[in-house]
């Protein structure tokens, strides 16, 4: 196994480790600055899931500069992004901090890309992530960094910055899986005229 597809599987492992940190209370003191409050628990997690979601740049570029692409790696790379945001985003909504809807459209848009992704895989070849989907990612992630740190420091200037975050997440989310379909739609047609 190549140094970038070590690093995607770093990314995947890393993921429990949030999970810890975001739902199982670790003893550690609260800090709070005038209105704003946050837990060591979240700093912690948010810490982890910033490193976790950087290693996604650099697994890609070593890729690139090394001529490691393989098929392996372009399909465990945007299963660790899936697994990583998704871990998160659920986490968010049971600490009452994301609405449910606004995952289900960001999981059920992440369904259809991964079985659009097996349907090609029938026909023998792998796609690749779009600048759409680059783009949803790093909005997401953009997103859960605010929520995690309670809209820090935007809301000493009362800016809902995680609320309009989350917003643009959710458009780019339905927008990028849309033109993922469409720029896909042959493997459709492949799908259509084998059944």
């Amino acid at each position: 196994m190549n140094l970038a597809n070590r690093i995607t599987l770093a990314r995947i492992f890393l993921v429990p480790i949030i999970m810890v940190f975001l739902l199982i209370k670790v003893p550690f003191p609260n800090i709070r600055i005038e209105e704003f409050s946050i837990t060591y628990n979240q700093i912690i997690a948010a810490l982890i899931f910033i490193i976790a979601a950087s290693t996604d740049s650099l697994d890609g570029y070593i890729a690139r500069k090394r001529k490691l692409v393989t098929n392996l790696g372009k399909l465990l790379d945007p299963l660790a992004d899936k697994l990583l945001v998704t871990a998160v985003l659920i986490s968010l909504v049971e600490m009452d901090k994301l609405d449910a809807w606004i995952v289900i459209f960001i999981i059920s848009r992440e369904f259809a890309v991964t079985g659009l992704r097996q349907i090609a895989l029938l026909e023998g070849s792998v796609l690749a992530a779009s600048k759409w989907g680059k783009a949803k990612t790093a909005v997401q992630i953009t997103a859960i960094i605010s929520l995690l740190i309670n809209n820090f420091p935007f809301n000493f200037l009362d800016i809902p910055f995680d609320v309009i975050a989350s917003w643009l997440a959710v458009i780019i989310t339905v927008y990028s899986g849309f033109d993922y379909f469409v720029k896909n739609k042959h493997v459709i047609n492949f799908a259509e005229k084998t059944q």
